[in-house]
């Protein structure tokens, strides 16, 4: 029997407010690509950096064997996204981050600097690969998984990078305090994605592959999970 009771209908809040979410998280991510495509002297000085440093190294070592065409394509990734992805939390003004504070949760703010962050690593390494197959050769004798390590690995570097970015941007804009803390962080994914791309170059059968990728999956979960975890705290001054 009704006795006038009113009950609330919480699953049409709950659905109001994830589709808000979802469109903040949407405009952030269109804001940086916005940003980034009318201030084209930032991307392509990263492009100029990107082809010369392939230019330089085949002017060092010609077209070197396998082993060494992969180590110098993750160092060139690694120089990459230091100059291209690390400073998406570095270039916002620190006074900015108050009107953002007003607009979105510190969660959705992150996630679209990362999603940013992976699509503009991802075009990069593109270009990367692509000059590398121009001028050091293709040693690869499965080379469509190498393109998948490749695009896995840009997604790694990303997560990273941009957490790394955060944690320096809520310091004083502090940049040498993500290399201090990148270093540990980032030798390992470059390790990880080094052997995996391995089988990419030798079509002999390497064990332990599959517990290699299952770790690297691990590593930028886990870095996702603390960056959702810790940044609101960075969020707050």
């Amino acid at each position: 029997m009704n006795q006038g009771v009113q009950t609330v209908d919480y699953t049409g809040f709950s659905i109001y407010f994830c589709g808000m979410a979802g469109s903040a998280f949407v405009s952030l991510v269109k804001k940086d690509l916005l940003l980034e495509w009318r201030q084209k002297h930032t991307l392509f000085g990263v492009l100029l950096y990107v082809g010369a440093t392939v230019f330089v190294i085949y002017m060092m070592s010609g077209q070197p064997e396998s082993h060494t065409w992969n180590a110098l394509f993750w160092i060139t990734q690694l120089f990459v996204a230091v100059n291209s992805v690390a400073k998406s939390f570095l270039q916002e003004h620190p006074h900015r981050f108050r009107y953002y504070f007003t607009l979105v949760r510190p969660a959705t703010f992150l996630l679209a600097k990362m999603v940013y962050s992976v699509l503009l690593m991802l075009a990069m390494s593109l270009v990367s690969l692509l000059l590398y197959y121009v001028m050091l050769g293709w040693p690869l004798v499965q080379g469509g998984l190498f393109v998948v390590i490749t695009l896995v690995g840009s997604l790694s570097l990303s997560v990273v990078f941009t957490f790394l970015s955060a944690i320096a941007a809520r310091a004083n804009q502090n940049a040498a305090l993500m290399a201090i803390l990148g270093f540990p962080l980032v030798t390992p994914v470059l390790m990880i994605l080094s052997k995996l791309a391995l089988k990419a170059l030798e079509p002999v059968y390497m064990p332990g592959w599959s517990s290699l990728a299952l770790v690297l999956v691990a590593l930028d979960i886990l870095v996702l999970f603390l960056g959702v975890i810790l940044f609101p705290f960075l969020w707050q001054e």
